[in-house]
């Protein structure tokens, strides 16, 4: 089996809180893990509201202290023709 990955940006939904955003992340950062998945990347995405991935090692810590085996770390898709960039796995 393929090696899977969860990308996420860590989206604060409407009437919602930055908070309640990094629960539900890593909430589906234990079940990425608990159904076999290899990595958990937090998306780095600044200057945009709704999005709680701003400050990535922040919330790289969160995640990586709620679960036990799954890799995380950080990643970007930056504008124009630049490949994706990816730091800080733990």
């Amino acid at each position: 089996m393929p090696d899977f990955s969860v990308f996420d940006l860590v989206p604060i939904t409407q009437g919602s809180t930055p908070e309640i955003a990094l629960h539900h992340a890593l909430e589906l950062a234990q079940k990425a893990e608990a159904w076999g998945y290899k990595r958990y990347w937090v998306a780095e995405h600044h200057n945009m509201p709704g999005i709680a991935s701003a400050a990535t090692s922040v919330v790289i810590g969160y995640i990586a202290g709620g679960t036990k085996t799954i890799r995380v770390g950080a990643g970007n898709c930056p504008f124009g023709p630049v490949p994706l960039k990816a730091e800080a796995s733990a």
